[in-house]
């Protein structure tokens, strides 16, 4: 009998069970015979006790840049210790340790969730020409580590800009109980958002909403830092009542969101981002999930979105 090959996932900056990393990727190479250990920051809050996939812990930091510099280091110890066949990381900020652990005999992979490039140039806390140093730099020292990676893209736009690797969408895994879930014709006036919430996905936009309409209640399912809660509260003014928000300053876990689509019969999902050069290029996952729960879908009218909807 072959002893099964040790895959390591490492992530400094995503929850420890990302639906992406832990169910989509870690959970599909477990039942597909591998050894798999994900490294990743602590969350005792949803620890998942079953889990068969082996969580080695990083200390979480507040500080972004204690983050990037130790957390790097901390991760960087804990996977070479395990000396696997592959190691498949998730963020930018582990590119140095990643290229230290490159051998001959192992494969490195990684996993490109964003547009680093369009994403540091859209950051409202860094004046213009600081984002575009850092952006040139980013730029520089990407393509050097990355040489001797296997690139696993997340966008098929992605490819455009690098021009190798594989594109392992970002589609929902298939949801047996939303497929069998019947909607009848007695529709709610309540809209779904699901997903991080953040300005920049439209959170001040869908805020509007109950001003719009007195009937309509907007239900967001996702992480939403209390300070943007307040400012969608504000937005919504006499309407904040019919604003309900199911995450705020915590994570979301797949299961809870999944199970919020089959407690309602809603009317629409809805994702109104404002445009931004990175998400007009995208197709959202929550497109996927709202067609998987028989949703339909109220966005913004990109050309590329436009496109895909229609």
């Amino acid at each position: 009998m072959s002893i099964p090959k040790r895959v390591v996932h490492m992530t400094t900056v995503h929850h420890p069970y990302d639906p992406r990393i832990f169910h989509k990727e870690c959970m599909s190479l477990h039942n597909a015979g591998y050894d798999v250990t994900l490294i990743a920051q602590k969350d005792a809050s949803s620890h998942k006790a079953e889990s068969p996939i082996k969580h080695i812990p990083v200390k979480k930091y507040a500080s972004r840049w204690k983050r990037m510099i130790l957390g790097t280091f901390d991760a960087y110890k804990k996977a070479k210790r395990l000396d696997a066949d592959v190691y498949h990381f998730h963020d930018p900020e582990l590119l140095p340790i990643a290229w230290l652990l490159k051998r001959k005999d192992n494969v490195v992979i990684y996993d490109i969730h964003e547009d680093y490039i369009t994403s540091i140039l859209q950051k409202d806390y860094l004046s213009k020409p600081v984002k575009k140093m850092i952006s040139r730099v980013y730029k520089s020292l990407e393509k050097l580590f990355i040489r001797n990676f296997a690139l696993c893209l997340a966008e098929k736009y992605y490819y455009d800009i690098y021009h190798r690797g594989t594109c392992i969408l970002n589609y929902p895994t298939i949801n047996e109980k939303m497929m069998k879930h019947e909607r009848n014709q007695s529709l709610e006036d309540k809209l779904l958002y699901t997903g991080n919430v953040t300005e920049v996905r439209g959170a001040l936009i869908h805020a509007r909403i109950p001003q719009i309409d007195d009937s309509v209640i907007v239900q967001f399912v996702g992480k939403c830092p209390s300070s943007l809660a307040e400012k969608m509260y504000g937005t919504a003014g006499s309407g904040k009542d019919r604003l309900q928000i199911e995450g705020i300053d915590q994570f979301i876990q797949k299961e809870v969101i999944e199970d919020y689509y089959l407690q309602h019969n809603w009317l629409a999902g809805i994702a109104i981002f404002p445009p931004t050069e990175h998400y007009m290029k995208k197709e959202l996952t929550k497109f996927f999930e709202y067609m998987n729960a028989g949703l339909p879908i109220i966005c913004s009218d990109f050309p590329v979105w436009k496109e895909f909807i229609e």
